[in-house]
């Protein structure tokens, strides 16, 4: 069975007139996550219609639905970086977004026991800030409700997909509603665009291999309160298990952009090795009592600790991320380590270029699924794929490395950044996204 997506393209050009030119060309994609979601609204925003398949159920929220958190201290949170706020931004959402962000003024870096430290500061880098932080569930609440308000995106989920097939001029994906096999059924587009994780479906179907490495290490993430507040101050922290971080975030009744706000809530990234976890998730004193060890009193007293996650960290990169008219995307073409919040602001790269070609190619009146053009896209993508991945694994390694030599070496270059000219503007652009 073919969705039909006219009522869609009718309603699109009813509530937006002329202000946007509309397609007739189509766009699957799987995975109704984050990046999936976002992918979707900027399509959207350049006249492109999607279908957005997700596996598990959406929840039933509504605009009117109240904004305070009902889990004040049990969520995971991302770490935005000037450039995704600024895509957000592109596509009218920021707006709706940033009463729950909190923004990055300051970071410090240093590592426990030993001399090397540095500081970045907004004023210094003459930067409205080096990002936003914000709670998953926050994020994902305002996605979807803007993906639920647009015409020109169908939302199908509890869908289990099943097979694809490729022709030259279009692509077919079957499913089934989750737990019913008997109703299969099929959608027709011009592409595909697989953004469901890390163990993709959509990518194994496809027969695209995958290359991985194991970090033997488990990331504990929750959220803490502290009896100093946080400044809009993030601080990384090196230790011989493996980088940590505590994050500003916004408390329940403010906003996380005003100045005048004292804030004591923060996001906690606790990176052990695998198999120490469960000490870290059970016992709340012993949580709160390691890290104050690790941060020492830059953050203040650790106090109370919320219910928190554990998640085995693994590099996973697809051997290729287009296969004729399917591109894989978010997780499912690269999973990192979370050192430095690099992951999801790459993916929105990523996304936020696609889109553009997608959307040159309409203006062209040319096909948005074409091979040729999709190949230009994953080359394009190459480099800032690859310089963040690199990245993210010279910090891993190099900071835990036991060498006495190299840990030398690490905090000397530490002391380097923080003091020569020219350096730290570098590192902030690639940072935040504006330079890629």
């Amino acid at each position: 069975m073919m969705q039909n997506t006219d009522s869609n393209l009718s309603n699109a050009k009813n509530k937006f007139g002329n202000s946007r030119t509309v397609t007739d060309q189509h766009v699957l994609i799987v995975g109704g996550g984050h990046v999936g979601l976002s992918f979707a609204l900027l399509l959207a925003h350049h006249g492109i219609a999607s279908t957005l398949l997700e596996k598990m159920g959406y929840p039933t929220i509504s605009p009117n639905d109240d904004s305070n958190r009902s889990h004040y201290l049990d969520s995971r949170n991302t770490a935005l970086s000037r450039r995704t706020v600024q895509i957000y931004q592109e596509i009218d959402l920021w707006d709706e977004l940033q009463s729950h962000a909190c923004r990055i003024d300051a970071v410090q870096i240093s590592e426990q026991g030993s001399f090397g430290r540095a500081q970045l500061n907004k004023d210094e880098e003459k930067v409205e800030s080096f990002g936003q932080v914000m709670e998953n569930a926050w994020l994902g609440r305002k996605l979807l409700l803007a993906a639920q308000q647009e015409p020109l995106i169908a939302l199908i989920d509890h869908a289990n997909v099943t097979a694809v097939a490729q022709k030259n001029d279009m692509v077919t994906l079957s499913f089934s509603y989750y737990g019913k096999e008997e109703h299969e059924q099929q959608l027709q587009a011009s592409v595909l665009v697989a953004c469901d994780g890390r163990d993709s479906t959509v990518r194994q179907l496809l027969g695209i291999g995958t290359t991985t490495y194991d970090y033997q290490q488990t990331a504990i993430v929750g959220v803490v309160e502290t009896d100093k507040p946080h400044e809009h101050v993030a601080i990384e922290r090196f230790s011989p298990a493996g980088p940590l971080a505590v994050l500003p975030l916004t408390d329940p009744d403010g906003d996380g952009n005003d100045e005048y706000q004292i804030g004591y809530r923060r996001s906690v990234v606790w990176v052990c090795p695998t198999g120490e976890e469960t000490k870290y998730l059970e016992d709340d004193a012993h949580f709160l009592q390691t890290l104050q060890q690790a941060f020492g009193e830059r953050a203040g007293t650790f106090v109370t600790a919320g219910r928190r996650g554990a998640y085995p960290l693994m590099r996973v990169l697809a051997d290729k991320q287009v296969d004729g008219r399917c591109v894989v995307m978010g997780n499912a073409a690269h999973t990192l380590h979370p050192v430095a919040g690099q992951g999801f602001n790459l993916c929105m790269r990523d996304a936020h270029v696609l889109a553009q070609m997608m959307s040159t190619q309409v203006l062209k009146g040319e096909d948005i699924g074409d091979m040729q053009l999709l190949k230009r896209y994953e080359k394009a993508r190459q480099t800032d794929q690859k310089r963040v991945i690199r990245f993210c694994d010279a910090v891993v390694h190099g900071f835990t490395h036991p060498n006495p030599a190299i840990k030398l070496a690490r905090n000397v270059a530490l002391v380097a950044f923080d003091k020569l000219p020219n350096i730290k503007p570098l590192i902030a652009n690639y940072a935040m996204g504006l330079k890629s």
